[in-house]
């Protein structure tokens, strides 16, 4: 093959890569667009966790802003987290699309699985947030309230529109991203740097790591630090039985 058959296929992967990106970016562009018409429907679905865990404590809650611009940015904000998460699949598509050309069957099927498995896991680890932990951790925080008779004056939560919202995208893609965790481990096996018992003789090491990064990616409360811990903890024991799973099959193809 000559030198400028090498730069012409160059330049066509480089032309693909480009026209799979603008794809994506108009694609999330237009969902952009979209959400944020129905900003304020968002915005509502996301507080809602907050509006029921207070909804019978018989005190007028409210959310406040502090700032001109605050509410504006703040719907900007839920607008683009919005599409983003719509989009993500679309845009895992379009990665799809430009590297299936270049590889052989065997690895087309080996490959799709994760790209199908990824927005999943995602949307579980969203699930979780927005069903259990939100509830349980405005709760707890609720708790450090004070009537005023011990400390002369109440102490009442007035929760800033932009604070809130900020933190419940922030644990939405903080466990997002830590349930791809058997994606991960599951892809290093395949490509020989992990394997079952490498995992299974460093659990404990790992219980001491998730638990740290359960507490960096959370806020400093034990609800939302345990409920990211133990649900991260069952998927790395179920990516020790798929990452078996993965050898068992090397090694039935080996001998076949």
């Amino acid at each position: 093959m000559s030198q400028n058959d090498n730069d012409g296929g160059f330049v066509s992967h480089l032309a693909e890569l480009r026209k799979r990106l603008i794809y994506s970016f108009i694609f999330l562009i237009v969902f952009f667009i979209g959400c944020y018409f129905f900003a304020e429907h968002l915005y509502g679905f996301l507080v809602d966790p907050y509006a029921q865990a207070v909804k019978d404590d018989g005190t007028n809650r409210r959310l406040i802003f502090t700032a001109l611009q605050e509410t504006f940015l703040t719907y900007l904000k839920i607008s683009f987290f919005t599409a983003f998460f719509v989009t993500c699949p679309f845009i895992l598509m379009q990665i799809w699309k430009f590297i299936a050309p270049g590889l052989y069957k065997h690895e087309k099927h080996a490959i799709l699985p994760y790209l199908i498995l990824t927005p999943v896991l995602f949307f579980l680890g969203g699930i979780l947030v927005y069903y259990l932990i939100m509830p349980l951790a405005i709760k707890f925080f609720l708790s450090f309230e004070s009537t005023g008779l011990s400390t002369n004056l109440p102490i009442q939560l007035e929760a800033k529109v932009n604070e809130y919202l900020s933190l419940v995208m922030k644990l939405i893609f903080a466990f997002g991203i830590s349930f791809q965790l058997p994606v991960v481990l599951s892809l290093l096996a395949r490509i020989g740097i992990v394997d079952s018992e490498f995992l299974k003789k460093r659990r404990k090491y790992v219980v001491v790591i998730i638990f740290a990064a359960a507490a960096l990616l959370t806020p400093p409360d034990p609800i939302t630090q345990i409920g990211l811990a133990i649900p991260l903890l069952i998927l790395y024991e179920l990516s020790i039985f798929s990452v078996k799973f993965i050898e068992d099959k090397k090694l039935k193809d080996s001998n076949a």
